[in-house]
């Protein structure tokens, strides 16, 4: 006989972000750049960035507290706990084993997910599967990154597209006819050193040498990522839509990855939504990785915008190259 899979959705949100701000007048003042400029070509305003004694846990540290406080949970309530980051506290332990720590969820399994900006809908993917199948009956995934840590604030065609931030959910068990309905990952690796850290890996260890050469900081190829992210966003989202049986007619909220304005504006073009329909944060908190998404979907649930029932639909790409989509029943 097969199992039947229990629903699985978003039952707590929380997210948090640094104190400081870093705004384009700052950067002005930094690099060759000016306001007008970074505003037209990317949408963004200013960005927060973290403290000096602020690690990637720190974030989703406070980011899951809120998270728990949403869903009426303890820590030690916890079975799952997925850290979605490219900016770990370190290679080892994982991120997410120290959060674990922090927050007292004796009980939990632990374990980082890497795949960029794509990394909090992989987490997702990941967590509700577990949830489903009876393995574990809750779990706290989190998107979040210091990408400062990353940037080479000399270089003026990268520095000013990244921020830092957390976004945290808690996945449990839903209604029927509740929660996720679909998903759409994939990857496209020849892309890979479109958008990558050259060094610090097993390929290319840190020495004087990758240091002094910059190779431990974010390249981006941005005509190629651009054109990627357009063509990715276009096509996951219309295969999702596909598995969930629904059309584009039928989202509710459109949450995207917020990395530039253009490319959000392009895939509104193309799924003929209406402003009030998509969520815009990228002028707020610039490109924050895996906590994009996260960012933006507590944000529209903390102002409203999402009620009970509402069909919504999220989207990133990143490096890798990598996408993924859902779509979720409120």
């Amino acid at each position: 006989m097969k199992q039947q899979l229990r629903p699985v959705g978003i039952i707590g949100t929380g997210k948090y972000v640094p104190e400081k701000i870093l705004t384009n007048s700052d950067l002005e003042k930094m690099v060759e750049t000016n306001d007008e400029w970074i505003v037209s070509r990317t949408g963004i305003r200013e960005r927060h960035i973290a403290a000096p004694h602020e690690a990637t846990s720190d974030l989703a540290y406070e980011a899951a507290l809120k998270a728990l406080d949403s869903a009426g949970m303890r820590a030690e309530d916890l079975d799952l706990i997925i850290v979605a980051t490219v900016t770990p506290d370190s290679t080892v332990p994982s991120t997410a084993c120290i959060l674990q720590d922090k927050l007292g969820a004796k009980g939990a399994a632990a374990f980082d997910l890497s795949a960029a900006c794509s990394g909090f809908v992989y987490g997702l993917a990941t967590a509700s599967g577990f949830i489903q199948n009876g393995m574990y009956n809750n779990a706290l995934v989190i998107g979040a990154d210091t990408l400062s840590r990353i940037t080479d604030y000399n270089d003026r065609n990268t520095c000013v597209l990244f921020g830092d931030g957390a976004g945290a959910v808690i996945l449990g068990e839903v209604p029927e006819g509740r929660g996720f309905q679909s998903f759409d990952l994939g990857a496209e690796g020849s892309g890979g050193s479109l958008l990558n850290i050259e060094a610090g890996g097993s390929r290319l260890p840190a020495s004087h040498q990758t240091i002094e050469d910059k190779k431990h900081f974010l390249y981006m190829n941005g005509r190629e990522v651009f054109k990627f992210a357009v063509r990715v966003m276009g096509t996951a989202t219309e295969r999702v839509l596909t598995k969930a049986g629904l059309g584009k007619e039928n989202i509710d909220l459109f949450v995207p990855h917020q990395a530039n304005i253009r490319i959000i504006q392009s895939a509104m073009q193309r799924l003929d939504l209406p402003p009030e329909k998509c969520v815009i944060n990228v002028d707020k908190y610039a490109n924050t990785s895996a906590a994009s998404i996260p960012l933006a979907l507590v944000e529209a649930a903390e102002e409203g915008r999402v009620k009970e029932g509402d069909t919504l639909l999220m989207v990133g790409f990143g490096g890798g190259l990598t996408w993924g989509a859902s779509v979720l029943i409120w």
